[in-house]
């Protein structure tokens, strides 16, 4: 008998999260996430956690800094203006250096923009979700199981390295349904020393700060903290390499878009051309060396994107200018069919 379950990849996300041992959820309702909220108000009081529904989406951040500084896991969710609101609350998480998961549903933008899939916050969520020099674990889903999966993980690197971690997403990843396993889910516990949690007179207080008015400590604070990061990126990356054995031609997809270059890439390979695709899942960090090395390979690079054009740059950077990147995408809430890459594919193939 399988142990699936048919999930919306918003439920998924809910429901990998209490099984990760999130027991604190605060939120505002925006579509296209708000089922997040309502799978976790459904859920929470009966396994004792707690549902706040906040007043602002600043509100909903400040009481995530609030748990996690008590070393609970806790996590919050948004979709693209949301997200906007809650920045200089995450760069006070990072500040702090306080674990929190926070989850993207993406639409499009900008301003209020519409409410259909996008990933035009691909720079926000990799170059700038706040002030300041911070960055944020960002993990790309590209299924409902993997919508589920990487939230636990997503906990658990917060908890490793004591920074916020990121489920970027959209509207399409967010609302398909897809059966799911659960039954694999086994979260990793941490020990937090840190947290603020009373001393009952056994140890030293502890504080949990993101200010810091001497600028020299300020200084070695940021120098450390990018230490950690350097540690992740040459052992945290992660990514999926599809029919690259061969490849004359290299596509860079995430999230849906993937799932669509690669009905493409069949299309294509049917056609006798030979195309692969390198999907990252960890969008920071960017899997930088498996670009490069792909450079060295293919004669060609096609970013596929929901977006005007964001990845693109970390495509270029990654593989060092070697080889020419084009661009395959839509906007504003559009996506990209098989037949609008595969005939990007083609142009490249034909040398256009």
């Amino acid at each position: 008998m399988s142990d699936k379950v048919l999930m919306k990849g918003n439920e998924a996300i809910a429901e990998a999260a209490i099984m990760a041992g999130c027991r604190h959820y605060f939120g505002y309702p925006i579509t296209p996430q708000t089922e997040i909220a309502a799978y976790m108000a459904k859920k929470m009081p009966k396994i004792g956690g707690c549902f706040l529904q906040a007043e602002s989406e600043i509100a909903a951040i400040n009481m995530v800094y609030g748990v996690s500084a008590a070393g609970k896991r806790v996590m919050t969710s948004s979709s693209s203006p949301g997200i906007s609101l809650k920045s200089e609350g995450i760069s006070y998480l990072a500040g702090a250096d306080l674990p929190a998961l926070i989850v993207n549903v993406q639409r499009g933008g900008p301003g209020l923009g519409g409410i259909q899939p996008s990933q035009s916050d691909y720079f926000q969520a990799t170059r700038s979700c706040g002030h300041g020099d911070f960055h944020l674990i960002v993990l790309a889903p590209s299924s409902v199981q993997e919508m589920a999966e990487l939230t636990v993980k997503g906990f658990d690197l917060a908890d490793k390295y004591r920074m916020t971690s990121m489920i970027l997403a959209d509207g399409t990843m967010g609302q398909m349904m897809e059966p799911v396993s659960l039954s694999d889910i086994k979260p990793t516990v941490v020990e937090k020393p840190w947290a603020v949690t009373g001393t009952k007179l056994a140890r030293k207080h502890n504080i949990v700060n993101s200010l810091s008015l001497v600028p020299e400590e300020l200084e070695m604070q940021n120098f450390d903290r990018f230490e950690r990061y350097r540690y992740i990126q040459e052992n945290e990356v992660m990514y999926e390499e599809f029919m690259m054995d061969d490849a004359e031609i290299c596509i860079a997809a995430f999230g849906i878009a993937a799932r669509v270059s690669k009905n493409a890439i069949m299309a294509a390979r049917e056609k006798g051309i030979k195309v692969g695709m390198i999907r990252p899942i960890t969008l920071w960090p960017f899997p930088k060396k498996a670009f490069r090395k792909a450079a060295d390979q293919v004669k060609a690079f096609l970013s596929v994107e929901l977006s005007m054009g964001q990845m693109i740059d970390d495509v270029r950077l990654a593989e060092e200018c070697i080889r020419p990147v084009y661009l395959c995408n839509r906007a504003g809430g559009m996506i990209p069919s098989p037949e609008q890459v595969l005939e990007s594919i083609e142009k490249i193939a034909g040398g256009n």
